[in-house]
């Protein structure tokens, strides 16, 4: 299968180690003087390691490789105690992947070990059952958003930018478009797969699941769809990871209490697996929320709202 796995650079890396002791999942060793991921299967490719290279030597590409093995990971860490076990647990948490997290609680009790905080999925997410509302008032609206690793998934919001400076003319786009247009986007990351569902700014919000090639179709793209709205986006045809945007967007609505979906998608047929995905979400949520759907053409990005 093909997923996000990390890549380490043998000119770069020094031998340090620090990469090592910052992945939970025991997937890197320091052998013969450079790191080394010793198994597809113990690398979840969400990056927490990246960040911890002082030289730059890693990164996560997309590349054939086995299925990340969640059990096989909770095998490798048992030994390593229950402060480990739970720094992986409160890792995958953050980064909303409930689906390797319930498994990992498995593994580990059917190991006979229990982690404080972490003895059910249903408490480590913060219980099971209840409604946003009681969620979102269960946790403290200024909560910090813990973080470790690559700085490009580190949750944050800020006032979205102004106009952009209209370039030169010999710049300029045919027709004589330039910049000139704002921002909307007032939130990182957006890339499903990287975001924190949990994030203080999901939380009540109307959330935008946008197709990848949405905004380059649309020229109005942060003006029509994404003004008051949180962005998510994927590519429903070549991203990997099913399961992990189910969990993210139910998250999104369990966890966050979404208000509502917009679910932006291309006129080509395999755009809308984006939609599937949604509904599959929904299906196993707690609550229901209103979705809406707007394809966006793609012979001159007009739209239309289904």
């Amino acid at each position: 299968m093909k997923r996000s796995v990390i890549e380490i650079d043998d000119e770069l890396c020094d031998g340090c180690g620090q990469c090592a002791t910052g992945c939970h999942e025991s997937a890197i060793q320091i052998i013969e003087g450079k790191a080394r991921l010793v198994g597809d299967s113990l690398c979840d490719g969400l990056g927490a390691c990246v960040g911890d290279c002082p030289r730059g030597a890693i990164t996560v590409v997309e590349r054939e490789a086995k299925a990340y093995d969640e059990a096989a990971v909770i095998r490798r860490i048992l030994p390593q105690g229950t402060a480990t076990l739970a720094a992986h647990f409160r890792h995958l948490r953050d980064h909303g992947q409930d689906s390797w997290l319930a498994q990992g609680i498995e593994a580990a009790a059917s190991a006979g070990v229990v982690v404080p905080g972490f003895d059910t999925p249903a408490a480590a997410l913060g219980g099971s059952g209840r409604t946003p509302e009681v969620q979102a008032r269960s946790r403290p609206a200024t909560a910090p958003l813990t973080h470790a690793g690559c700085p490009g998934i580190l949750s944050r919001s800020f006032t979205p930018a102004g106009p952009a400076p209209v370039p030169p003319v010999r710049s300029q786009a045919p027709g004589g478009q330039a910049g000139g247009m704002a921002s909307r986007l007032d939130h990182w990351p957006v890339q499903l797969h990287l975001i924190n569902p949990r994030a203080p700014y999901f939380r009540g919000a109307d959330i935008l699941v946008a197709a990848d090639c949405t905004a380059y179709a649309c020229g109005a793209f942060h003006q029509a769809l994404l003004a008051g709205r949180k962005l998510v986006i994927a590519c429903p045809k070549l991203d990997s990871g099913r399961e992990v945007y189910v969990d993210k967007i139910r998250a999104l609505v369990d966890e966050s209490g979404a208000a509502s979906i917009t679910v932006a998608v291309m006129d080509v047929p395999c755009c809308g697996g984006l939609g599937r995905l949604v509904d599959e979400a929904l299906a196993g949520a707690s609550a229901a929320v209103p979705v809406s759907t707007v394809v966006v053409s793609s012979r001159g990005g007009s739209l239309t709202w289904l």
